[in-house]
């Protein structure tokens, strides 16, 4: 009787054959998979920064659109004279800044809806940053109409004669809020703007109690200023010559104010911070002189020019610092000329692509016609 054997199966040339085969296959397979990886991870790096550039975009271009509202192209008129402290500025960390004033056709210095900021930032892959400072009307504040005498009720503030409080009825949403109307409580360090036929002030916040807030001297902005010797103060609004001649009358310190409304004034600063976080420079924003806020980031370009209209309706473009004298005209450009914003704003991602061994980076140019500035009287041709 035969005995079979059945040997069949692999040689060796055919298993590593197919090994070669399967490690090709394998490696291919794990290679594409390593690529999308990659093209996903730079998809989201994209993406963050796109989110970034139209998150911080976005607020700054609306706060441009309503620089100036309900002060105008003016700009506000500051504390000034012989021995006044200059008004501080907001400015990036380990900076100190004080507004550049703009003296309009009476004389008074003011400080302009928008003041621009050129290479006043970080410096950023070897390029300065811009920084700019809004002015502008809480829209969710309701005016407050201020009276020089009396008790005051609803919507009203007894402003004291010599400017430094004003009177409030204990319910008034200046003091307690309105939660239905999303109306804040007017907080220390809240800007408040005075108004009336007169001119315009503005004066800080430095306390409240349950029925006034408070302008004390030696605030931080500095426009509690209230000497006799100063124009700029809440004292040039009783009358309308109550500044013209310096130092300001004894009858005029006590008398009373005239109607006056009073609002909620926004100073709106926007300024690259690359010393919070070293090396993740961050488009920051600031309120009046509250805590900062970090709007976006990684932020590698700031850069604003502006388009100015003067008097006599000649205009220039693209104009990065200010004051600026046109060469051809001799026309001399300020800040409160300003009627449009151009602004760039670049950013890069947190971490670098693999793909590209270098950072995502992305760019938005855009220009803002600023609302209440824009304007232009045709017909005025007044040197």
């Amino acid at each position: 009787m035969h005995k079979i054997n059945n040997e069949h199966g692999f040689t060796i040339s055919e298993l590593l054959v197919a090994l070669a085969l399967t490690l090709v296959v394998t490696g291919t397979a794990l290679t594409t998979f390593k690529n999308a990886l990659n093209i996903n991870e730079t998809a989201g790096q994209l993406a963050d920064a796109n989110q970034n550039l139209r998150a911080g975009t976005n607020q700054l271009v609306r706060d441009l659109m309503m620089a100036g509202r309900i002060i105008a192209g003016g700009g506000v008129p500051a504390p000034s004279g012989s021995g006044v402290t200059a008004i501080a500025r907001p400015a990036p960390p380990g900076q100190t800044l004080t507004f550049q004033l703009v003296q309009d056709d009476d004389g008074v210095l003011n400080i302009p809806s928008i003041t621009h900021g050129y290479q006043l930032g970080p410096t950023i892959n070897g390029s300065k940053t811009d920084m700019v400072t809004i002015l502008t009307v809480d829209e969710f504040e309701p005016a407050i109409s201020g009276i020089g005498s009396g008790t005051p009720t609803g919507l009203q503030g007894t402003i004291a004669s010599d400017g430094s409080s004003v009177l409030l009825p204990s319910t008034s949403p200046w003091l307690v809020g309105d939660t239905v109307n999303d109306t804040a409580a007017i907080n220390v360090g809240d800007l408040i703007l005075f108004k009336n036929a007169n001119g315009s002030a503005m004066q800080t916040v430095t306390s409240k109690d349950s029925t006034h807030i408070y302008f004390a001297a030696s605030d931080w902005f500095n426009f509690n200023q209230r000497s006799s010797s100063f124009a700029g103060t809440v004292h040039c609004i009783k009358t309308s010559s109550a500044c013209d001649t310096l130092p300001v009358s004894n009858t005029v310190l006590t008398m009373n104010f005239p109607n006056t409304a009073l609002f909620r004034a926004l100073m709106i600063t926007y300024y690259v911070d690359n010393s919070t976080t070293p090396g993740t420079p961050r488009l920051t924003r600031v309120i009046n002189h509250f805590t900062p806020q970090a709007l976006a980031g990684v932020v590698e370009d700031l850069d604003l020019t502006y388009d100015l209209v003067d008097p006599s309706s000649n205009r220039v473009s693209d104009i990065a610092s200010l004051p600026y004298t046109d060469a051809v005209t001799g026309v001399k450009y300020t800040n409160n000329m300003i009627k449009k914003v151009n602004v760039h704003v670049g950013v890069r991602s947190e971490s670098i692509s693999k793909p590209a061994q270098d950072y995502v980076r992305n760019h938005i140019s855009t220009a803002v016609d600023v609302r209440s500035l824009a304007s232009v009287d045709r017909y005025n041709n007044t040197p």
